[in-house]
């Protein structure tokens, strides 16, 4: 099969859309079929991938609590119609066709077997109401659609009133179980954190609150903290006796951050909103390493209410101390939990999730169909049309 992928985010700036497309690409490659994703980019040069084409630099724009780098446009429309007029695509896959970047284009613009992918869980803002008339008629045209958890397809009924099928995000559970410590993180009572720990979504204040609590019980704990920001700035939210146990270790590669979690006693993931699935965590159980997770709707649906990792209350720093001091008092409990979550973690590994989205390309896909192009830009005219003013 031929598989067109379209990124809305730029591709030369890590996030897990961009995690999700590219594994599965490669899974999927791994597995003898031909693969090209179009995305956004920053810097061409940054590229390594032979199997994406870059379709412009990118704008910034806020959205769900975090900075979005996106491509929409007149000149957007015309490499992606392009890039589809080429392409010869049995099944094109867009990620995020409901916000204003390539996938939102490429839906407009191409006809056929179309699949899209919803992975965000945002609360329902003014814009919604102010665009949905105009995503509607292009949402439409998905013949099916997929939400990589229920936080994520109830946002999209919210949002577009319309329903998916969930399949989870994948990862490869491998990777992280055979993965080995690196002996110069690996310390008794190693807690971590991963994040872009500016964003002040991903927690850390709150872990950082918990740790006076946290060090009164168990004083040679150490707190390791890897992801894009700035370390000085978060050292000076501490008292100074505790901050010889933080350890940044700045933005971390994929071996890096399977050793990282290998080298965990414990996994704290605080982060207070905006998350629709959680992929951290799935790796954290992956490795093997047990969890603590705020309660909120995406954590808990993954975590399964807390039968496979613990959950504290949401943004409540004392409540997550609670939680880390009873797991690192209790050795008998980190290890059913290290066992039940490797178990567990088989869930999303690509063999089944890469055959789950394979399935759904079969039914969307009719025998000897290509992807083409449009015959109307459905988008395009009712944005620039006078008759709905």
């Amino acid at each position: 099969m031929k598989i067109g992928f379209v990124s809305p985010y730029a591709w030369d700036v890590p996030g897990g859309v961009q995690s999700h497309i590219r594994d599965l690409a490669l899974h999927y490659r791994q597995l003898g079929h031909e693969v090209s994703v179009l995305a956004p980019a920053s810097d061409d040069s940054e590229i390594t991938d032979d199997f994406v084409v870059t379709a412009g630099r990118p704008v910034a724009i806020p959205y769900n609590g975090a900075v979005a780098r996106v491509l929409f446009g007149p000149v957007a429309a015309s490499r992606v119609r392009q890039w589809i007029g080429s392409g010869e695509f049995d099944v094109l896959h867009l990620h995020e066709p409901a916000i204003p970047s390539l996938s939102l284009l490429a839906c407009s613009i191409a006809e056929g077997a179309l699949v899209g992918t919803f992975h965000a869980a945002a609360p329902r803002q003014k814009v919604a109401f102010a665009i949905a008339p105009l995503l509607e008629p292009v949402i439409e045209k998905l013949r099916a659609r997929i939400a990589v958890s229920e936080v994520a397809r109830e946002t999209l009924r919210i949002h577009l009133e319309t329903d998916a099928v969930v399949i989870p995000n994948g990862i490869s559970v491998a990777s992280f179980a055979q993965a080995s410590p690196n002996p110069e993180w690996k310390k008794p009572l190693n807690i971590g954190f991963i994040g872009r720990f500016s964003e002040p979504r991903k927690g850390l204040d709150v872990l950082l609150e918990a740790l006076p609590n946290i060090a009164r019980v168990h004083p040679n704990f150490r707190l390791l903290i890897a992801g894009p920001g700035e370390g000085l700035e978060a050292m000076q939210k501490i008292n100074p006796s505790l901050r010889n146990r933080l350890l940044f270790l700045g933005r971390i590669n994929d071996a890096e951050k399977a050793s990282f979690l290998k080298s965990l006693d414990l996994y704290v993931a605080p982060n207070t909103g905006g998350e629709s699935f959680g992929i951290i965590l799935a790796e954290a159980l992956a490795s093997g390493v047990p969890i603590v997770a705020s309660d909120i709707p995406a954590f808990r649906y993954l975590l399964e209410e807390g039968r496979y990792g613990q959950l504290f209350e949401n943004e409540n720093s004392e409540d997550l101390a609670r939680k880390v001091i009873s797991l690192l008092k209790d050795q008998k409990t980190r290890d059913e939990m290290s066992i039940s979550g490797v178990n567990y973690s088989q869930r999303f590994d690509w063999s089944q999730v890469g055959d789950e989205i394979m399935n759904v390309y079969l039914h969307a896909h009719k025998p000897g169909e290509k992807v083409g192009l449009s015959s109307e830009n459905r988008l395009w005219n009712r944005i620039f049309s006078r008759e709905d003013e």
